[in-house]
């Protein structure tokens, strides 16, 4: 049996890298997803691709009445949702000390309003029928502070706490909610030009080289699941080893141990 036959998922920022992932591999397991951008072309062209139990929704996730004309949509074309992948996401880099305020206030309204506002019109239809599961996808720079990247940083930290904040909250109505942080991914939004990407910013961690948003989509099946049916409020780690701390041999081998 699939995975997640039978089930209905809303995905945002799924018109491709990660998000596209996750919505192929869900739909693979016998999901329904909607499809869920503000990119419209790149959106439609993936429903289609995934066919029948895809349907593209325009969705900017800062707008609350967008996510309420998404929740009415996904009901007519599927049903109820059972899944919210809160995947949408920018990256802004600049030095703290000179960025606007206005690009770090943007960076803030998607990567966290816009899942908060995910977990309060999805969350509170799932409440209602007493399941459901939301992934929010954090990152490594939600555990670990990282220079030039404040705005997103600030944004993924936060997240994290809203995740445990709604799994208190929501763990009583039947609805999960857990944090996923993704280390380095080869995506649009980290490789705008789609070329290889320089593996040796990597070398220094367990596993040496960059992640595939298949390796992400991955485990927001597992969350989205019945087989994470006792997780909630959690962290959930695919970085290749990178926060796991320090490798200290290079630093012996220069002492002559």
């Amino acid at each position: 049996m699939k995975r997640l036959a039978g089930k209905t998922a809303i995905i945002t920022g799924s018109a491709r890298g990660m998000g596209a992932a996750e919505a192929r591999l869900f739909v693979a397991e016998g999901a329904s997803v909607l499809v869920c951008d503000v990119l419209d072309d790149e959106g439609t062209e993936l429903a289609g691709e995934l066919g029948a139990q895809a349907r593209f929704q325009h969705l900017d996730v800062t707008d609350e009445q967008q996510w309420a004309e998404g929740v009415d949509v996904v009901q007519s074309a599927f049903g109820t949702p059972d899944v919210l992948v809160n995947n949408a996401g920018i990256l802004t880099f600049a030095p703290m000390l000179t960025m606007p305020v206005a690009d770090f206030d943007r960076v803030i309204q998607v990567n966290l309003v816009g899942p908060f506002l995910g977990l309060k019109t999805v969350g509170a239809v799932m409440a209602e029928t007493g399941s459901g599961s939301i992934v929010n996808i954090s990152s490594t720079g939600g555990l670990v502070g990282m220079s030039m990247i404040s705005a997103y940083t600030a944004s993924k930290w936060g997240l994290r706490g809203l995740t445990k904040s709604a799994a208190i909250e929501l763990g009583h109505q039947g609805v999960r909610v857990n944090s996923i942080h993704p280390g380095g991914v080869d995506t649009p939004m980290t490789n705008p030009g789609g070329d290889a990407m320089d593996q040796a910013q990597y070398a220094g961690q367990p596993i040496q080289r960059i992640g595939r948003p298949e390796e992400i989509a991955a485990m927001a099946l597992f969350l989205a699941s019945d087989e994470s049916s006792y997780c909630t409020g959690a962290e959930f780690i695919v970085d290749g080893g990178q926060t796991a701390g320090m490798d200290l041999s290079p630093m012996l081998a220069t002492m002559g141990g």
